[in-house]
């Protein structure tokens, strides 16, 4: 076909890296994923190599090229979507970073955000960025750099320095260092961003000493963000390919599920769990410990608002049982749970808060624990406990969802690796009581940027030639009984008070 056309997602992901090619129809023609290494330097710190995610992303990008031979000229446009929060610093004249990424799981800073608390920001941060004062942003990671890593303090003087979320690092590489820039939902989970004027705020900057000048500039969602510069492929070609869009995954994916209406909802089941609700043009602050962010905006448009729940720990819980506990052999045998176990309580409950819990709870001094072993406990009981407390966790997302925006939540939009278990799927159908519509596409959030990419580039016209576009395959519904339901949910929350505080006077 001479007309070929393809849009091309770039997925910086926190466990993996990929690279997902889109024809007209938004159907995958092309995918290369690798791993991405975790460094674990003391408990509580998680750190990423930012050359590291570079080099790998670089790389899926150069294979499916390569692979599917596809022609550069038929690239209609790139998107960059990038777990979130996560932060990089580097030298603007050598490349280099200061120090490794530091993850959103990080939880290095507790003890300074605690002060922060103490001191009664709280309020005044939450009514600028809509978040809770918590390790899990991006400020006090700046600052902990800044403050920490020899020649920092000295790099700042000189006026040496940049910084940026996972988007803006690998904007600045793949422009050969032409463009500084972030977009809006990037920059609503910073801590450092006023989600009502949509400006980085001197108040909160002053606070954590974090100069203007290092951050880069703010631009819409769909957007043009430069060039990826041609000696990045591994053809010689004069062909400039053009970023069109850039969002969080967490965004990506609500927009990938197409949640464009006020009071839709998904979920998405990755290394953690992420659920949004859309609220519409005009933020909303939560009286349940639930965060306001910026969903999207569209060039020229309002921006659109979202309330969202994090949980931590999901995924990344099953890749313990086969890496830390050896108790699966692989990420794809996890889901062995027969369905008609579903009902059976065995009284195993896991709560999974590695690096604390998040809402609605926001303890970053819980740690995890199982409860409940006797005897005939077996392995099987640990891994259906771990697929459980998934479920669990997203329950409590979903609790406080509906009593922010006052009204029962009907049908959850599920996405992300996890969501292919069915015995998840049902087991939260049951225990929150309503309908998971389980996307088509396994690849939601890498579609979500595809589709605000396309927008931006007159690729697809419109949201409603999208939702022709988009399909479901799967609807789950609840099959236990209320009785168990409640008498499952007691335990959990049982469990879940006996880890709260847990280092908060050891360590």
């Amino acid at each position: 076909m001479a007309n070929k056309k393809y849009i091309i997602a770039l997925d910086s992901g926190t466990t993996s890296c990929r690279t997902i090619v889109f024809n007209k129809d938004a159907k995958i023609v092309g995918i290369s994923q690798i791993e991405l290494p975790q460094h674990y330097l003391k408990p509580g710190w998680v750190e990423h190599n930012p050359v590291e995610i570079f080099n790998l992303q670089l790389k899926t990008l150069q294979d499916v090229i390569q692979t599917k031979n596809i022609k550069l000229e038929e690239i209609k446009c790139v998107g960059i979507t990038n777990q979130r929060e996560t932060v990089v610093v580097w030298d603007k004249e050598t490349g280099i970073p200061l120090y490794n990424a530091i993850v959103w799981q990080d939880k290095r800073t507790a003890k300074y955000c605690e002060s922060l608390i103490e001191k009664g920001y709280s309020q005044m941060i939450a009514n600028k960025t809509g978040l809770i004062i918590n390790p899990y942003f991006s400020a006090s990671k700046i600052k902990w750099i800044l403050e920490n890593v020899d020649g920092a303090k000295q790099k700042l003087k000189e006026q040496k320095l940049l910084v940026g979320t996972i988007d803006s690092w690998l904007i600045w590489k793949l422009t050969n260092h032409k463009v500084h820039a972030t977009d809006v939902t990037n920059a609503s989970r910073t801590m450092l961003f006023n989600i009502n004027n949509l400006e980085w705020d001197k108040e909160i900057l002053d606070l954590f000493e974090i100069p203007f000048d290092i951050l880069p500039i703010i631009r819409p969602t769909t957007d043009f963000y430069g060039y990826i510069e041609s000696n990045h492929f591994l053809k010689n070609s004069d062909c400039k390919i053009p970023i069109c869009a850039v969002a969080g995954d967490q965004q990506a994916s609500l927009f990938g599920q197409l949640c464009t209406e006020v009071g839709m909802v998904k979920n998405t089941y990755g290394t953690g769990c992420f659920t949004l609700v859309n609220i519409g043009d005009k933020p909303i602050l939560s009286k349940n410990k639930l965060l306001t962010t910026i969903a999207w905006k569209i060039k020229d448009e309002k921006p659109v608002y979202a309330l969202e729940g994090s949980v931590f720990v999901a995924g990344s819980a099953i890749q313990w049982l086969r890496d830390g506990l050896k108790l699966i052999s692989g990420i794809e045998n996890f889901d062995f749970c027969n369905t008609s176990l579903i009902e059976q309580n065995t009284n195993v409950y896991f709560v999974p808060s590695f690096s604390g819990l998040g809402a609605p709870y926001w303890d970053s001094t819980s740690r995890g624990a199982i409860f409940g072993l006797d005897y005939t406990s077996k392995k099987e009981d640990i891994i259906r406990a771990t697929l459980e407390s998934i479920a669990f966790q997203t329950n409590d997302l979903i609790n406080a969802m509906e009593k922010d925006i006052q009204q029962k939540i009907i049908i959850m939009k599920a996405d992300g690796g996890i969501s292919s278990s069915n015995y998840l799927m049902r087991f939260q159908a049951s225990i929150s009581n309503l309908t998971i519509q389980r996307s088509w596409n396994s690849e939601i959030t890498a579609l979500g940027i595809a589709y605000f990419a396309g927008l931006h580039s007159g690729f697809w016209k419109s949201i409603e030639d999208l939702k022709k576009l988009n399909n479901y395959k799967e609807y789950f519904e609840p099959v236990i009984s209320r009785d168990v339901v409640e008498k499952k949910l007691k335990g959990w929350k049982q469990a879940v008070e006996r880890t709260k505080n847990w280092t908060k006077d050891i360590e």
